[in-house]
C-alpha cells in the first residue's frame, strides 16, 4: 500500500481546494466566531436562500446530511399526502439497486418497501424501460420514485416524470452526487416533487463535515421538513411529529456559502478533466468510458470507467503501484447487502447492477487537477492495456 508521500495523484485533494479559496472560507468562519450562534445561525438561512436562487427552487431546507435529507423528505411526503407519520410497509418506493446504502436505507426508515430496478449500463442510472415494465404490473402498490443521478450523470427525467404523472407518484431526486447538473437546462433536484443533496466533503460542493439540503417548490413539504429536523415541531417543547435532531450546522453553512460561488467554476473544471480523460483513453479495447446522455449536463462527481473480463482489480492495483488513487463506487449493489435481506422487492434479475459492481473504477476527479496529473493518470491506464 502506498504511503501518503508516495501517492502522486489523489482522488481528490481537499487541502489544495482549501488553499484555492482560503480567504473566503476563513472570513466566513471568522464571522461565526464573532456572533457565536452555532445552532441555526444566520449562515444557515443565507445558504438556503442562495441555494434557492442557484437552483431556481421555491424552498431549500438545510439538514445535517444528505442521508437525513432523503429521510426527512420521504417522511414529509408521507405526512403531507397521508396525514401519517410514516409510509406503510405495503407502500413501494422505486429506486436503483446500484447506489450508496443511504438511498435504500432512507426508504426503509420512512416505513416503505424499496423496489430495486436494474440500471442502464451506459449511464449506471435507473433503466426507465424496466421502470415502466414494473409499473405495468405493480403500479397500484407504488407511491413514489427515487431516481439517483449517479456519478453526476442525470437520469432520463422526461421518462421518469411521465411515468410518475401517469401513475400518480411522487419523485424525490437523489442529487447527492450531482449538484449543478441539469436535464434540458433545468437544475437537477428541481424537476421532481423534491430533491435531496449531500454536502459530504468529497461532493461537488462539500463542507468541512456532514451536511445536506432538501429543495422543493411545495411549501407544505418544506414546512413539515423544517419541523421534522427540529425534533418534529415548531415548538420544541410541544412537538407535532416524530422528528429528528437533523439541523444543518452553522459552521458548515458558513463554509458551504463561501464555496458556493465557485461551484460552477469547479463543475466546469470537472467537465474539462473528464473531456481530457476521454480524449486520451478513447479507443482502448477492453475499456468502457462514461456516457453523457442527450439533454444532460453531467457534472462528473466521478469519472467512472468500466473494465470487463475480470480485469478491474488488476488495473486498480497497477494504478496504485504507480501512485494513482482510485475507488470502487460501489462494490456491493443494494439487493446484496445484509440490511436489505427480506426487505425489498425487484423486477427479475439485477444483472447489470451486479456486473457494474464488478467492473466500475473511478479515476481521480479533482476540479484542480493539473494537466500533468491528468496525463499521468491516462498514461498509467494506457500502459496497463498495452501490457
Amino acid at each position: 500500500m502506498k504511503t501518503q508521500e508516495a501517492i502522486r495523484v489523489r482522488m481528490l485533494d481537499l487541502k489544495r481546494e482549501y488553499e484555492h479559496m482560503k480567504d473566503d472560507i476563513d472570513s466566513a468562519i471568522a464571522q461565526c466566531m464573532m456572533h457565536q450562534t452555532w445552532i441555526l445561525g444566520p449562515e444557515v438561512r443565507e445558504l438556503e436562500d442562495r441555494m434557492c436562487g442557484y437552483l431556481g427552487s421555491g424552498n431549500c431546507v438545510g439538514l445535517s446530511s444528505g442521508t437525513e435529507a432523503l429521510v426527512v423528505g420521504l417522511r414529509a411526503l408521507a405526512i403531507n399526502s397521508r396525514g401519517e407519520e410514516y409510509f406503510r410497509k405495503t407502500d413501494e418506493i422505486i429506486t436503483t439497486a446500484f447506489t450508496f446504502t443511504a438511498t435504500g436505507d432512507a426508504i426503509l426508515r420512512a416505513g416503505a418497501t424499496p423496489v430495486f430496478i436494474d440500471i442502464d449500463p451506459r449511464t449506471f442510472n435507473i433503466d426507465t424501460n424496466k421502470l415502466r415494465q414494473y409499473l405495468k404490473t405493480a403500479a397500484h402498490k407504488a407511491v413514489g420514485i427515487v431516481p439517483v443521478h449517479l456519478y453526476g450523470c442525470p437520469c432520463h427525467m422526461d421518462a421518469i416524470m411521465e411515468l410518475a404523472a401517469e401513475h400518480g407518484l411522487f419523485v424525490l431526486e437523489d442529487v447527492a452526487q450531482a449538484l449543478g447538473g441539469a436535464w434540458r437546462g433545468r437544475k437537477l433536484g428541481t424537476i421532481g416533487t423534491a430533491g435531496a443533496f449531500s454536502f459530504f466533503p468529497s461532493k461537488n460542493l462539500g463542507g468541512f463535515g456532514d451536511g445536506g439540503m432538501l429543495c422543493t417548490d411545495d411549501r407544505q413539504i418544506a414546512e413539515i421538513s423544517r419541523m421534522l429536523l427540529k425534533h418534529g415541531g415548531k415548538d420544541k417543547y410541544n412537538v407535532e411529529h416524530i422528528g429528528y435532531n437533523a439541523r444543518l450546522d452553522t459552521l458548515q453553512a458558513a463554509v458551504l456559502t463561501a464555496k458556493l460561488s465557485r461551484l460552477d467554476e469547479f463543475n466546469d473544471n470537472r467537465m474539462g478533466v473528464a473531456a481530457s480523460y476521454t480524449a486520451q483513453l478513447s479507443g482502448i479495447d477492453g475499456l468502457e468510458l462514461p456516457s453523457i446522455p442527450e439533454h444532460a449536463a453531467h457534472v462528473f462527481h466521478q469519472y467512472t470507467i468500466s473494465v470487463p473480463e475480470g480485469r478491474r482489480d488488476e488495473l486498480q492495483k497497477h494504478l496504485a503501484d504507480r501512485g494513482v488513487s482510485t475507488m470502487v463506487y460501489y462494490p456491493v449493489p443494494l439487493h446484496k447487502m445484509k440490511v436489505f435481506h427480506g426487505r425489498y422487492k425487484t423486477l427479475g434479475m439485477l444483472d447489470e447492477s451486479e456486473i457494474a459492481a464488478k467492473q466500475v473504477l473511478s479515476l481521480p476527479m479533482d476540479p484542480l487537477l493539473t494537466q500533468d496529473e491528468i496525463d499521468y493518470v491516462a498514461d498509467a491506464v494506457k500502459e496497463f492495456f498495452r501490457a
